[in-house]
C-alpha cells in the first residue's frame, strides 16, 4: 500500500479472488466496485439496465460472487493480504472513518476501490453505516466499536453550543469518556481519528474544535470568520486588521466596510473603541460609553469619579475625558453632596 509498508498488491489480490467467478459474476462485482478501467462504482440500477435485469437480481448475483469468493481456496491463499489490512486497521485505531482509512492506504481512486472490496469480501472485517450521529466506518472489534461510538455520545452531551477547545483539550475531554479501552489505542492520533467518526463535534478551519452545527465549527460568512479572527487575536482588534486577518487566514477576500457592517449587526462582537472591536464574551458591555457609565452605576451603587474612570477603562478603550464629560451631562447622571455618582432618576 502506497502510504504504509506492505508485502502485498492489492490489484494483484483482486485479480486472483475474481479468477474464480463465471463471468458475468465477476463483471458485475468489477462494475459495482469500480475495480476496472472506469473507477466510478456503478449502482444497481445501473448494471440491472446494461444486462436488462432487475437490481434485486444484480443484488442476488453481488451476494452469490462474494459468497463464492469467501468460500474459494483462492481466498484462503490470500489470508497474508487480509491480515495485513487488519493489522493497519488496528495501528489506526482498531475502528476508522471509511475515507480516512482508505486516504490512509493510497490517493489513488483505482487503489482504494481495489482496498475497499477486500474490506468487503473480507470475513475480520464489519462496516457500520452512515447514520445521524457516525459516519461510515470500519472496525474489526465489536466491543471496541461501541465504546469509542459511546464515548463519542458522551462527549457531545457535555459540550456547551457555544464551547470552542484547542485539539489537546478536546483530546483529553474525551480521553475522560473512554472506558475499558486498551492503552495501545490511547494516543493523540488515534483519538484524533475517532473524533472523526463522530458527525455531532467537529473542527473548524483555524484547528479548534467543538460542537459541528455551531457557527464556531461551521462558519458560513464574514461575521464567523471574524469571530474566529477576534478569538484567536485574544483582545481588541481595528475592524480594518480583522477583515486584513480573514483574508490571511482563511484566504476569503473581506472588505474592509463590508466586515465593519457584519461586525456592527452582530451581538457577539462589541465595539469598546474607536473601530476596536471585542468579543462579548470576554465580559465587554454591549453600548455607547454613557451606557457602560450606567451598567457600572447600576452594579456598584454610587461612585466616585475617579472609581467610574477606572471601572470604565476596564470596559473600553476611550480617553478619560470622554468618560468625565457624559458624567457631566445631567440628563444622564447626577452628583450627590458627597461628590459620588448616580444615574439621573435614581433615589437614593
Amino acid at each position: 500500500m502506497a502510504n504504509t509498508p506492505s508485502s502485498f498488491k492489492p490489484k494483484q489480490t483482486v485479480k486472483r479472488l475474481l479468477s474464480s467467478l463465471p463471468d458475468r459474476a465477476r463483471d458485475v462485482i468489477i462494475y459495482r466496485y469500480g475495480l476496472g478501467k472506469d473507477i466510478k462504482r456503478m449502482t444497481l440500477d445501473a448494471i440491472g439496465k446494461m444486462y436488462g435485469i432487475t437490481r434485486e437480481r444484480v443484488r442476488q448475483i453481488e451476494n452469490y460472487a462474494l459468497t463464492n469468493i469467501r468460500k474459494s481456496e483462492g481466498y484462503k491463499q490470500e489470508k497474508a493480504a487480509f491480515t495485513e489490512i487488519e493489522t493497519l486497521l488496528h495501528s489506526l485505531g482498531g475502528i476508522v472513518v471509511e475515507d480516512d482509512f482508505l486516504g490512509h492506504v493510497s490517493k489513488d481512486k483505482s487503489l482504494q476501490n481495489h482496498v475497499f472490496f477486500l474490506l468487503v469480501v473480507g470475513e475480520p472485517f464489519r462496516k457500520k453505516k452512515e447514520d445521524d450521529e457516525f459516519r461510515h466506518r470500519w472496525h474489526v472489534n465489536e466491543d471496541l466499536a461501541k465504546k469509542v461510538e459511546e464515548a463519542l455520545r458522551k462527549l457531545y452531551a457535555n459540550l456547551d453550543n457555544q464551547e470552542l477547545l484547542p485539539e489537546t483539550e478536546m483530546i483529553n475531554k474525551f480521553l475522560t469518556h473512554l472506558e475499558d479501552v486498551s492503552e495501545r489505542y490511547k494516543n493523540q492520533e488515534v483519538v484524533k481519528r475517532w473524533l472523526q467518526i463522530s458527525k455531532a463535534v467537529g473542527k473548524n478551519p483555524l484547528g479548534d474544535w467543538g460542537v459541528a452545527h455551531s457557527p464556531n465549527i461551521k462558519t458560513k460568512g464574514m461575521r464567523d470568520y471574524a469571530f474566529l479572527v477576534i478569538r484567536k487575536h485574544g483582545s481588541p482588534i481595528h475592524f480594518r486588521d480583522v477583515a486584513k486577518q480573514i483574508t490571511l487566514m482563511f484566504n476569503k477576500k473581506a472588505h474592509v466596510a463590508t466586515t465593519h457592517n457584519e461586525l456592527i449587526k452582530d451581538p457577539r462582537f462589541v465595539l469598546v473603541g474607536r473601530g476596536l472591536y471585542a468579543l462579548a464574551e470576554w465580559g465587554y458591555a454591549p453600548g455607547v460609553v454613557r451606557d457602560v457609565i450606567r451598567s457600572v452605576l447600576e452594579k456598584n451603587g454610587p461612585l466616585t469619579k475617579e472609581e467610574i474612570v477606572d471601572k470604565v477603562m476596564k470596559e473600553r478603550y476611550v480617553k478619560e475625558n470622554t468618560i468625565v464629560v457624559n458624567l457631566q451631562n445631567p440628563k444622564y447622571f447626577r452628583r450627590e453632596k458627597n461628590g459620588t455618582y448616580i444615574p439621573a432618576g435614581v433615589k437614593v
